[in-house]
């Protein structure tokens, strides 16, 4: 029999917060973590507005040693520790002792890149012929799993750690990943999340493809408009997210407190077939990965009170939202409530479904579901879809029972998660 798994913690290190409680009041707030950033303009970008999280010198101290700091340049990694031993401690899990791992417990963490000025240095290091000074932590600051083996030693987990990647698509994915593992009996608990470097070495392959905004280079806060007919491109960010999912045998045995309930899920990918492209998502695709979550849980259509969007402020996000009609058999009035929260966040490219998918879980406790702050000038093709009163500008005191999560990424991939509020 196939085990319920809810989600018992949550960590974050976001542009607009780091940690829970300051990220819980910056979303309902509405706080931008969006800013101008005066090294991408040095550089030449056309964009040069970006989120990246503000790590205090005391935040940094909290979660690592004098000895990790001396020689940490991987953003990514800082990101995805914060966000991970927060979710941990959130949970009221604490560290294996000394002899005796966590049999029981896992960590499936994803990432894209991880370490990009790491690598940097490396390179100039070993081009100068001084590759004895690269240090013993190039390796694992770089390596992909380098984030899931970090967190697998500050934690002690002795169950499965691996790191996923899978673009845009990569924290759903993992958050999916873990669920599945705990739903067949394989863990107790999982830590699942994703993080994100951050910078110009990231970023600048978009700012050359040009599908970032650049005319709001002094309105910072203005230049991430998902859903809005004047989005011009999604703004680059960058953090992590981190949930822990457990096995609710497992959370009720400990008196653990319980944010939701994960229902299912599913991810596929387009073949890049059907208008599905390395930077396009098939819509046929889209629709199945949504219709296929609905099918894993026992859910219908009209189950769904609230989608999380992937919606990125791009000409694609009227084409996310017909898909979300045609797989849901909803229009018009009778559309949930949906909205994106990169209007805030940035895309956070492989930390997106991560952190995005906390905010969304937020809104249970909340009972309110969070406005999209600079959609005031819908698409068109949105409004003729779907009535304006489902895209809400301002939060609305509305608690969902069932909210749809989905992430799509680069190379056609999709997920789709599903969560419960927990009663």
């Amino acid at each position: 029999m196939k085990r319920r798994v809810v989600i018992t913690g949550m960590g974050i290190c976001a542009p607009n917060a780091i940690g829970l409680p300051a990220f819980r009041e910056a979303m309902f707030q509405g706080t931008s973590g969006l800013r101008h950033l005066p090294e991408l303009q040095a550089l030449g970008f056309r964009c040069q507005v970006g989120g990246v999280p503000k790590i205090s010198e005391k935040i940094l101290n909290e979660y690592f040693s004098k000895l990790e700091l001396r020689d940490l340049l991987s953003t990514g990694l800082i990101y995805g520790t914060i966000a991970g031993m927060e979710a941990w401690k959130q949970a009221g899990l604490a560290a294996a002792d000394a002899e005796n791992p966590h049999w029981d417990s896992g960590i499936i963490f994803g990432t894209s890149i991880l370490g990009v000025d790491k690598f940097r240095e490396s390179i100039l290091k070993i081009d100068q012929g001084n590759v004895r000074r690269l240090g013993s932590t190039a390796v694992p600051q770089t390596m992909a799993s380098g984030i899931s083996a970090f967190l697998a030693g500050k934690i002690g987990c002795g169950n499965q750690v691996s790191s996923n990647s899978s673009a845009c698509s990569t924290g759903t994915e993992a958050i999916l990943m873990a669920f599945e593992r705990i739903q067949n009996g394989l863990a107790d608990r999982m830590l699942a999340g994703s993080c994100s470097d951050s910078g110009p070495y990231v970023w600048g392959g978009f700012d050359a493809m040009r599908v970032v905004p650049s005319g709001y280079n002094q309105q910072p806060e203005q230049a991430s408009r998902p859903m809005a007919e004047s989005a011009a491109g999604f703004v680059p960010s960058s953090g992590a997210g981190a949930l822990v999912l457990e096995s609710l045998e497992s959370a009720q045995g400990r008196g653990a407190h319980i944010h939701a309930e994960v229902l299912g899920g599913a991810v596929n990918c387009g073949g890049q077939r059907s208008g599905g492209s390395m930077t396009a998502s098939n819509g046929r695709a889209v629709q199945r990965c949504i219709t296929e979550a609905l099918r894993t849980t026992g859910l219908k259509g009209a189950h769904i009170d609230v989608i999380n969007g992937h919606l990125t402020a791009t000409a694609r996000d009227a084409e996310e939202v017909f898909n979300w009609s045609e797989a849901l058999g909803r229009s018009g009035a009778d559309f949930p409530f949906i909205n994106s929260f990169k209007d805030v966040l940035g895309h956070g490219l492989s930390a997106s479904g991560s952190m995005e998918c906390v905010a969304a879980i937020l809104q249970f406790e909340a009972g309110q579901v969070i406005g999209n702050r600079n959609a005031a000038d819908l698409h068109p093709k949105i409004s003729q879809l779907i009535a304006p009163s489902t895209v809400p500008l301002e939060n609305t005191a509305v608690s969902p029972e069932i909210i749809a999560k989905a992430s799509l990424g680069f190379g056609d991939v999709n997920a789709c998660i599903i969560f419960k509020r927990y009663d």
